[in-house]
């Protein structure tokens, strides 16, 4: 096992309800003005951020808002977050919302402490060294971005979409009550799902010596996920399924699924990051499209570990191969995919790759061919090229 530091200063308040607490939790930071950032108009109609903001009232605390996030949230709201932070005297942000609310919070806490271009830290020009104060109500399980140090934005000058990690940004508390998950469409329920199997799956594939404490708890979190999504194309409102998927996004992607390993792969979330950018899919459907096509074109590289996940995830009988053991536990994934109606392949999600844009893709995902990618087997731009080919369809 390799050494590790695991670090989690996340408070959470999970339950029905809970999301009553957020005024209390805000003045617990000592906060003058607050940031209320958010998505859609689903969070106005729903009453929530009606019952956010009076829960704020309630607690004393100034607020301003500030809408319109979307999925793959954009640079250009993110400016013009920092702006009125600066001009509002915001010292703190509350994200109401999934990853993209959150991911744009943290961008615009990056920026609104900091004098120069916030974009610089996405394209690892500089590194952050402090960051507004951010916490979450949580509506949809998926990105695990109210537990993480991660954000990913997308730059519309060149539809670049970039990440950036720093701990700084972390989420003070985290509301969570699963009840708010309910109304999500069956497809949205699905991609969130498979983004938290990602998250796991992307630690999960490495080519470390793994603790096999950690490999246990990643291999139940990714059954339990599975399980509980096929519960939930049926039942929507089914609480205790909502709960175990909410639960199992920040646990997926706060460090607990990594640790002890060499931090994992994540070549498919880059793949998938520039599909993402230039035809704005929802994350975990394109990770579904990716993955099988990254899976087959490394697993030659560790196939006793593709092995032990198709044994010990996808419940596939070992053979005496372990590299036809992997291909049937590869195979077996997708298979769960279509059956909670995602994509496996890239013409699945209604998109028709051209020369020109596998090329582009694989252009940009390189960095312009100054970046290897990926950890099982290092990735570059002419293998992210083939699998983006591959992964067609």
């Amino acid at each position: 096992m390799e050494n590790f530091q695991y670090y989690t200063p996340t408070k959470v308040v999970f339950g029905r309800g809970v999301e009553n607490q957020t005024g209390a939790l805000v003045k617990e930071q000592g906060c003058r003005k607050v940031l209320v950032h958010y998505g859609s108009r689903s969070a106005e109609k729903s009453g929530l951020l009606d019952r956010i903001c009076r829960s704020l009232d309630e607690a004393g605390i100034e607020y301003v808002r500030l809408g319109g996030v979307v999925p793959n949230p954009r640079l250009s709201l993110v400016y013009e977050g920092i702006e009125l932070c600066r001009r509002e005297g915001v010292d703190f942000i509350l994200a109401v919302g999934g990853g993209s609310v959150i991911d744009s919070a943290k961008a615009i806490g990056y920026g609104a402490a900091d004098e120069g271009d916030v974009w610089d830290f996405y394209e690892k020009k500089r590194e952050a060294e402090s960051c507004l104060p951010v916490g979450v109500v949580l509506t949809i399980a998926a990105a695990g971005s109210e537990m993480s140090n991660s954000s990913v934005i997308t730059n519309e000058k060149g539809w670049l979409k970039r990440g950036y990690n720093n701990d700084c940004s972390r989420a003070k508390f985290a509301v969570m009550d699963p009840e708010l998950t309910m109304t999500l469409p069956k497809y949205q329920t699905a991609s969130g799902c498979v983004d938290i199997m990602m998250h796991t799956m992307e630690r999960y594939f490495n080519q470390s010596e793994n603790m096999e404490l950690t490999d246990g708890i990643s291999e139940y979190l990714i059954r339990t996920v599975m399980k509980n999504a096929r519960i939930l194309m049926d039942e929507p409102g089914h609480y205790d399924a909502r709960a175990e998927v909410m639960w199992a996004g920040s646990l997926s992607h706060n460090g607990l699924t990594g640790c002890g390993t060499d931090g994992g792969d994540w070549a498919s979330h880059q793949l998938e990051h520039e599909l993402g950018g230039m035809f704005d899919v929802a994350h975990g459907a394109g990770l579904a499209a990716v993955w099988g096509s990254w899976a087959r074109y490394v697993a030659g590289e560790r196939p006793e570990r593709f092995a032990r996940f198709a044994v010990n995830v996808m419940e596939v009988p070992a053979g005496d191969d372990d590299l036809e053991t992997a291909f049937r536990g590869i195979r077996a994934m997708e298979e769960f995919c279509r059956s909670i109606g995602m994509p496996v392949c890239i013409r699945d999600m209604g998109i028709d790759l051209t020369e020109e844009q596998m090329a582009e893709l694989a252009e940009k995902c390189s960095h312009f061919g100054k970046r290897t990618i990926g950890c099982v087997r290092k990735l570059t731009k002419e293998d992210m090229y083939q699998i983006y080919k591959n992964a067609r369809g």
